[in-house]
């Protein structure tokens, strides 16, 4: 059986059926790795090095040793009392672990990973919370490091890209709903990861929204279809199918129930579904096995009728935690031809941000009637963070009003509240496509300008910025083909 290993647990927090997949299948079943993919390799590395290269204190450097000469090496260290140790390795049984730093504290040592995105999660400041997939890499490490008689307690901390020091303590509740600590919900990943490593656990696909980017893409999709599986109906994802699936296994079996058969007053027999959520999941099983489905609204819905329409889209570096363009299709009432317009900031520098946020400032400000289209809650979220970095831009009071109803509408917000789709998901991309519309590019998404816009940065290549906006552009016509299709519903 292979040792559970940091990447194995986080792989396990995101999906338990990779882990299955990686220890079982054929490899050459696999996706190639996205470029998307490699790029956050690639980050990862870069920063990581950056990071270690601007330390001001001494460290033991073990990085550029074998894995036997650095697991050897790294006792050595903290046997010698080594304030820091990078590029350790450390194994206990069948725990294995190569934590980016080791820092002395007392008679033990912290584990720590550099990180080159948030080390918590939460769009709230003052609501951050420790991320499970680091926080079980982390607890792997202090786990063999208590094994080992090296620990200095059941903390360890990540440095992260923006330079924080975020410390990750395992035996605090995660909250008041959620009394379970992060070293209890280590603790059932690592039974967990035993049992499916050692043949005992028999996991099952599902379609779920970061599925894309997973190596086992196609595999697992061709099994979820072929298997009817519950993860097909949007919203319904894996947690739900499992505690659904010993008395409702396919799409076609959830269809064909009555729903009130298994709803007694305010619950259902399943875990996390009440009733309204299982005659939903019911209705949109009987969607997508109907032969000749249409999309249909389950309640009124009121579209502005506007002079001027603008269909705006933001594409940013998640990474560099920079807005890199702001895209626009303006259409005009009665006017035949819609336009593009666009804002970009070429450099990844705080003074090229703020200019494509002023311009684009500037732009809504000569429309002060438009009706402005969105799909999610993004924009404003965006607007809001880029209004705090440049007071000078913009005022909190104009972006409230900006993005105020009666001038914004989030059209995913209406779809989610008032319609039903026969289709898997409800992302723009699959909805527009579902009423016809085409992107240009082979392969759209925002991981992908993601990963031009860095080659971009690299190499000057004005074909990738022109990608970046024609695929920008596609996301903003994407919107009007189905804003004209909730009008015809």
């Amino acid at each position: 059986m292979p040792p559970i290993t940091a990447s194995l647990l986080y792989a396990l927090v995101e999906c338990p059926h990779r882990v299955w997949l990686d220890a079982t299948e054929d490899p050459a079943e696999r996706d190639e790795v996205s470029p998307f993919v490699e790029l956050l390799w690639e980050r990862g590395s870069k920063f990581e090095r950056e990071t270690i290269q601007k330390l001001d204190l001494p460290f033991t450097d073990l990085s550029g040793l074998s894995p036997a000469e650095r697991q050897r090496e790294t006792l050595a260290a903290m046997r010698r009392g080594d304030q820091l140790i990078y590029g350790g390795r450390i194994a206990a049984g069948d725990l294995l672990g190569q934590p980016d730093l080791l820092l002395k504290e007392g008679d033990g040592y912290l584990a720590g990973d550099i990180k080159s995105a948030a080390g918590e999660e939460g769009a709230d400041e003052d609501d951050r919370k420790p991320k499970k997939k680091y926080a079980v890499q982390l607890a792997l490490y202090t786990d063999i490091l208590a094994k080992l008689n090296f620990s200095a307690g059941r903390r360890a901390f990540v440095w992260d890209i923006r330079g924080d020091h975020v410390d990750y303590e395992f035996d605090i509740p995660q909250g008041v709903r959620n009394p379970q600590t992060l070293w209890q919900f280590y603790s059932a990943c690592i039974a967990s990861a035993r049992t499916i490593l050692a043949g005992h656990e028999r996991t099952l696909p599902a379609s779920a929204s970061g599925c894309k980017l997973c190596h086992w893409y196609t595999h697992c999709r061709e099994q979820v279809r072929a298997t009817d599986d519950l993860s097909q109906i949007p919203e319904l994802g894996r947690a739900k199918r499992d505690a659904m699936k010993d008395e409702i296994a396919t799409v076609a079996d959830l269809a064909g129930i009555n729903p009130d058969g298994f709803i007694k007053g305010s619950k259902t027999p399943f875990k996390g579904i009440g009733p309204t959520s299982l005659r939903r999941f019911h209705e949109r099983a009987k969607l997508l096995k109907a032969p000749d489905a249409r999309p249909y609204l389950t309640q009124a819905v009121r579209l502005p009728i506007a002079e001027r329409e603008l269909h705006f889209d933001i594409e940013a570096d998640p990474m560099r935690d920079h807005i890199y363009l702001h895209g626009f299709v303006v259409r005009d009432r009665g006017v035949a031809d819609s336009r593009f317009v666009s804002f970009v900031a070429e450099q990844p520098t705080p003074d090229a941000e703020r200019q494509a946020f002023s311009d684009a400032m500037a732009f809504f400000r000569a429309s002060p009637n438009a009706a402005i289209y969105v799909y999610s809650h993004y924009e404003r979220t965006t607007y809001r963070k880029l209004q705090q970095r440049y007071p000078d831009v913009a005022t909190v009071e104009e972006i409230e009003a900006l993005f105020a109803e009666d001038r914004t509408i989030d059209l995913y917000r209406i779809v989610k509240s008032s319609t039903e789709w026969p289709t898997w998901d409800h992302s723009i991309k699959t909805l527009a496509k579902y009423l016809g519309f085409k992107w240009r590019d082979t392969n759209p998404s925002g991981a992908a300008s993601i990963e031009w816009y860095d080659r971009f940065v690299e190499t000057g290549d004005r074909a990738l910025l022109q990608r970046i906006l024609d695929y920008n552009e596609d996301d903003c016509r994407a919107m009007i083909v189905l804003l004209d299709g909730l009008r015809a519903l």
